[in-house]
């Protein structure tokens, strides 16, 4: 493989970099040039281990031929189709294949192009859900601390990691934040933890404070992932589920990291057997191949939202460009077709005990503060730098891709998420590069 030549400063320059120390970065770059299977290669030629599957995202490896193709194909016979009053046949055969997976009664698939888009559409679900029920005084809604929703306006607005807030105060009014889950006690809990579930009650005391006829919805992630892997206590979904019917708030379950296989089965909303009213996703949903999105509701929500218009007439007023674009739809159903040939959900839960092992073998290591997991998904929580969160964690991060591993932190805990196809030796490759890189700091 050739290494790649240095390109000058300008040339970094001109990027704005997502979600970057962009004066750090351009002074030692981290580049990748070629990723396949479980591996990228940095710019001087070198291997890493992928032990974040890119963004949590490429769920069946990287390079798949098979999905690479099936675009080709696909953009020489249509590249481009308006989805507005118009349509392709890849973007209704893809949300057929979608709701195939999604428990039911969830068979009408939104398309867009990112989960921060899947969220702002969610919130204008539930407002034109509502509104067509003649409820229009739900204009409350309810989040999480450390929650991550995206970053468009509405995710910003729903958003638990302050740091995603802070900068931008100009958000949607009406936003009231559940406590998070996390509990000192619970350190080192594998799966969920035993206690906590009366934290879902916090959602009561809101109804009582401002009138549970004022509360849109409620907007969780299953798993908190971007937040270092927050796994709800036993029982806290039911809870939510049993206090949203009980006052006709609906549930979101924002599965944008834990959907298509990572909790084991296709939806955590059916490894954890609560059933939102919303499921928002992204990601895997390509395999990171494509930018794609999706926002997917219970029959009655958008029964009730297209019934409540006129004949012919438009009935949700929202979409996207390049929502359903062809060359998404195909490689969305190429990507759904390797994971039923290759039963990848079905091997993500036989490698997540061996993965959860491995993971916790961690925690005889005096920095590792705390390790959760459920899965395939795991975080690693180390001691922050006194007065100084989140320095040790990006130390880490810089440290592990020049000792070959990529793994994804947020602040000072690293969210470990290896792609399905991983194989015992890698899980072994990537937890071996952690224990390593922590023990030299």
């Amino acid at each position: 493989m050739n290494v790649v030549k240095p390109l000058s400063n300008q040339a970094y320059e001109a990027q704005w970099m997502p979600f970057t120390a962009n004066r750090e970065f351009k002074a030692s770059p981290r580049l990748v040039q070629r990723s396949e299977g479980v591996r990228l290669w940095n710019q001087n030629g070198e291997p890493l281990i992928d032990g974040s599957s890119g963004l949590f995202n490429v769920a069946a490896g990287h390079g798949r031929k098979e999905i690479a193709e099936a675009v080709y194909r696909q953009m020489l016979e249509n590249d481009y189709t308006p989805p507005f009053q118009m349509g392709h046949p890849g973007a209704f055969a893809l949300a057929d294949k979608v709701a195939e997976l999604l428990p039911e009664p969830m068979n009408h698939v939104f398309f867009v192009n990112s989960g921060s888009e899947a969220i702002d559409t969610a919130l204008k679900m539930v407002m034109a859900y509502h509104r067509a029920r003649g409820e229009s005084q739900r204009l409350r809604f309810v989040s999480r601390e450390r929650a991550y929703h995206g970053v468009n306006m509405g995710g910003t607005s729903l958003a638990g990691m302050v740091r995603n807030r802070e900068t931008f105060p100009v958000v949607m009014p009406n936003v009231v934040m559940l406590r998070h889950t996390w509990d000192e006690a619970q350190a080192f809990t594998r799966g969920q933890p035993e206690t906590g579930a009366e934290l879902a009650d916090d959602l009561q005391r809101f109804c009582e404070a401002y009138g549970a006829g004022t509360i849109a919805a409620v907007f969780v992630e299953p798993i908190a992932g971007s937040t270092g892997v927050l796994v709800p206590p036993k029982g806290y979904l039911e809870r939510l589920r049993a206090i949203c019917d009980r006052h006709g708030i609906l549930l979101v379950f924002d599965e944008v990291i834990t959907g298509f296989g990572r909790t084991g089965k296709a939806f955590a909303a059916q490894t954890f057997g609560v059933t939102p009213d919303i499921i928002t996703m992204a990601k895997a949903i390509t395999n990171g191949a494509i930018p794609m999105g999706a926002v997917a509701a219970r029959d009655e929500i958008y029964e009730t939202i297209t019934g409540a218009a006129p004949e012919n007439a438009i009935e949700f007023f929202h979409g996207y460009t390049y929502s359903g674009h062809p060359a998404a739809c195909a490689a969305g159903l190429a990507t759904l077709e390797i994971y039923e040939r290759e039963g990848l959900f079905e091997k993500a839960a036989e490698l997540s005990p061996y993965f959860l092992d491995a993971i916790w073998s961690l925690k005889d290591l005096d920095v590792v503060r705390d390790l959760r997991g459920h899965g395939l998904i795991a975080g690693v929580e180390v001691h922050p730098e006194p007065g100084k969160p989140g320095l040790r964690g990006n130390e880490l991060q810089k440290r592990l891709f020049w000792n070959g591993c990529h793994v994804k932190w947020t602040g000072d805990t690293a969210i470990v998420a290896p792609s399905f196809v991983a194989t015992r030796a890698d899980v072994d490759e990537i937890v071996g590069c952690i224990r390593k890189t922590i023990e030299s700091v």
